[in-house]
């Protein structure tokens, strides 16, 4: 393992730490000021969707984004992180339930509805939508109101209906009505490059950064999403759910076309490390600054699990 390696190892487990200590402090059981009460079964359902391990990718990204540019807090990108991985957890918290893609075994563990129930799921993952944007907005997070105000945009729009909940209707649209090649791309730049997309641009929002810099890191994050995703159904077809921690094939059990399924395992290795290479040249700009992102590209290409 090289140094730099070495180094994107020891800063993924910090931050990673760092994130997990935020959202067990924010999932506790103590009520907050304007709070009436928290429900312990509540918490429960959140807190298993929420903290069971995980590489914490996206908060992250939007760790070592805002890293580019000096003066920012890294508490405060600690923040933007936890709360974007709210985001992310109730995704899979509802992707799991029975109506989406039915799935019992979430990184090794009973998904939430199998662990309590459908209902408790479901205002689980609506409880963790909510609390990701009091997150944003919360005097805790220490940023003017106009930059606060910017990420609330994004993050919706990366979430809402031209992003991921955008992305998962067309992902149950194509279990009955195959996609081209251009809808495949289409849903997963949606359904999982969105999230990934805002995680490298808040960086730069976080930052004021100029216009070039932002859309190169928007770019980046559009870029490592492709790559995650190709990752993603290449492991689908050759790892099995012991190394994943949750169900493998399934999208060749349903029918569900992907770009793996489309073009093969030859294609997709290629095509990763072009995308490795894109995203390289993206990050050019902001030089030696960069290193630890050009690492994630390759660990994002890469991935074994």
């Amino acid at each position: 393992m090289s140094a730099r390696q070495q180094e994107f190892q020891a800063r993924l487990k910090g931050n990673a730490e760092a994130v997990e200590a935020l959202l067990a402090d924010l999932l506790s059981g103590e009520r907050q000021p304007d709070e009436i009460a928290r429900p312990e079964r509540l918490m429960a359902a959140m807190r298993h969707g929420v903290l069971n391990g995980g590489k914490r990718l996206r908060p992250f990204l939007v760790i070592e984004s805002a890293a580019l540019f000096p003066g920012v807090a890294r508490e405060t990108a600690l923040r933007i992180g936890a709360a974007l991985e709210c985001i992310h957890c109730y995704s899979l918290v509802h992707d799991d339930l029975p109506a989406m893609d039915d799935d019992d075994l979430r990184r090794g563990q009973p998904t939430v509805h199998i662990a309590f129930d459908e209902a408790a799921a479901i205002l689980a993952g609506d409880s963790l939508l909510t609390l990701a944007f009091d997150v944003v907005a919360a005097p805790e997070t220490q940023l003017p109101d106009a930059t606060k105000i910017a990420l609330v945009v994004a993050l919706a729009r990366a979430a809402g209906i031209g992003g991921m909940t955008g992305g998962q209707v067309l992902d149950l649209a194509a279990e009955k009505t195959a996609p081209d090649e251009n809808g495949i791309v289409t849903l997963q730049a949606m359904k999982t490059g969105a999230l990934l997309r805002f995680a490298c641009e808040a960086g730069a929002i976080i930052a004021g950064a100029s216009g070039d810099e932002r859309l190169a890191l928007r770019r980046y994050g559009e870029t490592v999403g492709l790559a995650f995703q190709i990752a993603d159904d290449l492991l689908d077809l050759t790892a099995d759910a012991a190394t994943m921690g949750k169900a493998t094939g399934k999208d060749a059990d349903r029918g569900k076309a992907t770009l793996v399924s489309r073009r093969g395992q030859a294609w997709a290795e290629d095509r990763l490390q072009a995308l490795v290479t894109e995203a390289e040249a993206l990050l050019a700009p902001f030089s030696h600054r960069a290193a630890i992102l050009i690492e994630t590209a390759h660990f994002i290409a890469n991935r074994r699990n």
